[in-house]
């Protein structure tokens, strides 16, 4: 028998009109644990629910049938979106399996461990952090009987109902000595590109996101050469010409860039890629170098076009910076993705209104605009600012979408029946603000829907009675085209 059985809760929703599709995506980090468990000599069974052939993948039967027979050791990881799934789902395996060990993993859980290990008893261990170094740590301790608490990077409930949160594993500092990603654990053409992570973490304490407090504002970046040699190694055994590079902080240092460009095109790859760019860490050199090796599409976190709420955010730029930039990349590139994140508490009307200028601007230029509502993750400053002013959290169904909770994508403009299927789902989620921030906002009438109102005036969101047919079905870029649920149970015939 496996002496884990590990699954990939992270999956992706993305909004393409009215529609909500699932994607799938190449779960990196769950693929990197099975990589450094089976160097070990470790037995892992993992299992992607991305790939539940079912269109009712919250239905809890749909769940347990696809977690039959598990090992001793069942691992779940998640984020924050599908937290309040992967708590329930950890009541049902604690009913259906009583014996089993539950160890929650992931960025989900990060802020907010203490509530989880008091209020949901069934869960017995939450890993935090990196998983490389802890995990095979924490299956030694079970199998040999060895106390939790000389585990370190784990948080667990003794048997008398004491929480003990051991020490912080150190971090990882060589990432190119975990080796590459057991992506034969995975059908590889079911996800189109391939996810790829060039380093962790971020030095830059942006106030609105979870980034850099999960990794403790520390970043290290993979070298050029191991990048190159994964990307020639997927190429040439699994034929892979499309990779995503999902890490935030991809051009850490503009030499650092310059040589893994200079390597690709050494290496004689005939291969695309994506990336994430910052603006204040990049010039015309640097973004020809990158399309000359491949880059196809760039992405930035703009946030803002308010120089006001660019300052409170500590985003690091200015929106002159922005301005200057995007129309260079946009020249230059294929295609050029901008995120925006609205609805701050302290956004007034005048700093929206900079912000849809800019996103105009830049969509009339060619450039793809995607703007967010502000999710409140509980590891963030902006967050703690919140609590210690007092203001009042309030949850609205209908600004998330239809029976996916991902905190921030809208579907609809009015009120939605809750179906009693989920009613319990989002019970949890109302009764436990303190775990599921992300799912509330501030001043619904005064800050959220006004400028929900604008958006949808400009053409940034739906309106509700846009067709299904006129909506653009063309995914984001970030991770591989939509994949139809019926399409989903198809290709797992």
């Amino acid at each position: 028998m496996p002496d884990l059985t590990l699954v990939n809760l992270n999956m992706l929703f993305m909004r393409y009109g009215q529609e909500i599709e699932r994607e799938l995506h190449v779960p990196l980090g769950c693929l990197y644990l099975c990589t450094a468990l089976e160097k070990l000599g470790y037995e892992v069974d993992f299992r992607d629910y991305q790939t539940v052939p079912s269109d009712q993948p919250f239905d809890m039967e749909v769940f347990l049938d696809f977690l039959a027979e598990p090992a001793p050791v069942i691992g779940l990881s998640c984020m924050a979106n599908l937290l309040p799934f992967t708590i329930l789902a950890m009541r049902a395996l604690r009913e259906r399996f009583p014996d089993r060990r539950l160890v929650l993993g992931g960025v989900g859980s990060k802020a907010v461990e203490d509530h989880l290990l008091a209020r949901f008893p069934w869960i017995d261990i939450i890993c935090r952090g990196e998983g490389e170094r802890t995990a095979p740590d924490l299956l030694d301790a079970i199998k040999t009987g060895r106390d939790l608490s000389t585990v370190d990077g784990i948080s667990f409930r003794r048997s008398d109902g004491t929480i003990v949160h051991n020490p912080d594993r150190e971090r990882i500092r060589d990432l190119d000595s975990i080796g590459f990603p057991s992506w034969r654990k995975i059908d590889l053409p079911r996800y189109a590109g391939y996810g790829m992570m060039t380093s962790r973490g971020c030095p830059y304490p942006c106030t609105f996101c979870s980034v850099a407090p999960v990794w403790n504002l520390e970043s290290y970046s993979r070298s050029p050469a191991n990048i190159v040699a994964e990307m020639v190694q997927l190429n040439r055994q699994a034929g892979v010409d499309l990779f995503l590079f999902q890490d935030e902080f991809f051009v850490s240092g503009k030499r650092h860039v310059m040589e893994f460009c200079r390597l690709l095109r050494d290496s004689g790859l005939s291969v695309q890629w994506k990336a994430f760019g910052r603006v204040n860490l990049m010039d015309v050199e640097m973004m020809q170098a990158m399309a000359d090796s491949g880059c196809v599409e760039l992405r930035f976190g703009i946030e803002s076009g308010s120089d006001r709420v660019l300052e409170r955010i500590r985003k690091g730029f200015t929106a002159a910076a922005t301005l200057e930039l995007i129309p260079q990349a946009v020249k230059l590139f294929p295609r050029v993705d901008t995120f925006y994140v609205w609805g701050f508490p302290f956004e007034t009307m005048d700093d929206f209104n900079q912000s849809l200028f800019q996103m105009v601007s830049f969509r009339m230029m060619g450039a793809r605009i995607l703007p967010s509502l502000l999710s409140l993750l509980p590891q963030t400053q902006v967050y703690r600012e919140i609590l210690s002013e007092g203001l009042a959290l309030e949850f609205c169904p209908y600004l998330l979408p239809e029976f996916v909770f991902t905190g921030h994508e809208i579907t609809r403009g009015g009120e939605i029946e809750i179906p009693p299927q989920y009613a319990e789902y989002f019970g949890l989620i109302q009764s436990n603000p303190d775990v599921f921030p992300g799912f509330f906002h501030v001043d619904l009438v005064h800050n959220v829907l006004p400028k929900l109102a604008l958006l949808r005036q400009f053409g940034f969101y739906p309106e509700a009675q846009v067709q299904a047919e006129q909506t653009d079905t063309e995914s984001c870029g970030a991770h591989s085209p939509r994949i139809a649920p019926q399409e989903l149970a198809t290709r797992a015939q």
